[in-house]
């Protein structure tokens, strides 16, 4: 399963946003698109799914930017995902059912009956949404800190 540069980007602004939260103060989005090195024109249609989803809020003005919406503990990354993704599925057979909040396998419609792949695919998409929800933006907020803080390794040579 591949997710797009929408989740990837997504979520490295929402640990930038980690990053900042206990100051409160709001962060410019071309801080943050400096700061991790991606197209600030990207960042405003992602932030703008981030915001719709309750994750992030603005604030305007000379001081203005953006800011977590609520502690990072509370944030899971499943709910980060779907907000920039949508409905996470794991082949292009499965279809978007969002009004169960989960995908189907689009064979039902074809030959009223799913393929013989459906099971795993099936529990292929619900681990990594276990995984997703099992994740908070405050462990990769931490996660991160640890890196930057890690010495750098010398390679081992063979």
């Amino acid at each position: 399963m591949i997710f797009t540069t929408k989740a990837e980007y997504g979520v490295r602004l929402l640990v930038e946003l980690g990053r900042h939260h206990e100051d409160g103060s709001p962060v410019s989005l071309k801080a943050i698109a400096e700061a991790e090195g991606l197209p600030l024109a990207y960042l405003e249609r992602i932030v703008a799914l981030l915001k719709k989803a309750a994750l992030v809020e603005s604030t305007r003005g000379a001081h203005g930017g953006y800011r977590l919406a609520r502690d990072p503990a509370t944030i899971q990354m499943d709910e980060a995902v779907l907000a920039l993704e949508g409905a996470v599925a794991p082949m292009s057979c499965f279809v978007d059912d969002s009004e169960e909040g989960r995908v189907l396998c689009s064979h039902v419609i074809d030959q009223g009956h799913g393929c013989a792949t459906k099971l795993l695919w099936t529990r292929v998409q619900g681990g990594v949404i276990k995984a997703l929800a099992q994740t908070t933006l405050a462990e990769l907020v931490a996660f991160e800190a640890r890196q930057v803080a890690a010495p750098a390794r010398e390679p081992v040579s063979a």
